[in-house]
C-alpha cells in the first residue's frame, strides 16, 4: 500500500517514487517467475487527475525459473511497464464498466500488488527456454541432449524383434 495522502484531489499535483519492495507471491507462472520476497525496482510517477491518481513508470523484477526443454535455471532481469489510474472512491461507476475491473483509491492510499502482478505476468514466457536452441532431454533415457551430440536409441519394432536375433553373428544353430 502506498500513501497518497499528498496529492490530494489538486489534478496536476504528482510526486515520483523510485524504491525497492519485497516481490509479492504469485508473481510468475509453473516454470518461471518473481520469487516472492526478491526485490522489485519501482521508478513510478503518482499524478493527481480528475478521477483519481494515475501511476505510471517501470517495475524491475529478477525473473528466475527453469528451462522447459532441459530443466536448467534460468535467471534474467525484465522491466515491466505500469500504467494504471486508480479512481477516488466517491465516483461512481460509469456505465457498462465492472467494480472489479477498475483499481480505486481507499483511505488515502492505493494497492500497487495486483497492478504489479498484471504488468509483470503476461510478459513471463509461457514455455521458458534457456537459448532458443535447446534441444532438452533425450525422451528415453533423460540425458541432456547438448551434453551428447548426435545421441539416439536404436528401437526395434516389436514386431520384428525376433527377426533381428537372426542378423546377430553370435548366433549358435542347434538344428
Amino acid at each position: 500500500m502506498f500513501d497518497v495522502k499528498d496529492l490530494g484531489r489538486s489534478p496536476g499535483s504528482m510526486r515520483t517514487l523510485e524504491e525497492h519492495v519485497p516481490a509479492p507471491g504469485e508473481l510468475g507462472v509453473a516454470l518461471i517467475g518473481v520469487r516472492e520476497g526478491s526485490p522489485v525496482d519501482l521508478d513510478l510517477t503518482f499524478e493527481s487527475v480528475h478521477e483519481g491518481i494515475l501511476v505510471s513508470g517501470t517495475a524491475h523484477v529478477t525473473v528466475t525459473g527453469e528451462c522447459g526443454r532441459c530443466l536448467d535455471p534460468i535467471e534474467y532481469g525484465l522491466d515491466a511497464e505500469v500504467q494504471e489510474l486508480f479512481f477516488f472512491e466517491s465516483l461512481g461507476l460509469s456505465d457498462g464498466e465492472d467494480d472489479e475491473e477498475q483499481r480505486r483509491v481507499e483511505h488515502d492510499s492505493i494497492d500497487l500488488e495486483p497492478v504489479l502482478r498484471d504488468a509483470v505476468v503476461p510478459l513471463l514466457p509461457f514455455q521458458p527456454v534457456c537459448r532458443e536452441d535447446c534441444e532438452g532431454l533425450c525422451s528415453e533415457c533423460g540425458v541432456r541432449l547438448a551434453d551428447e551430440p548426435g545421441h539416439h536409441h536404436e528401437v526395434v519394432d516389436p514386431r520384428w524383434a525376433a527377426l533381428a536375433d537372426l542378423a546377430k553373428p553370435d548366433r549358435h544353430d542347434d538344428e
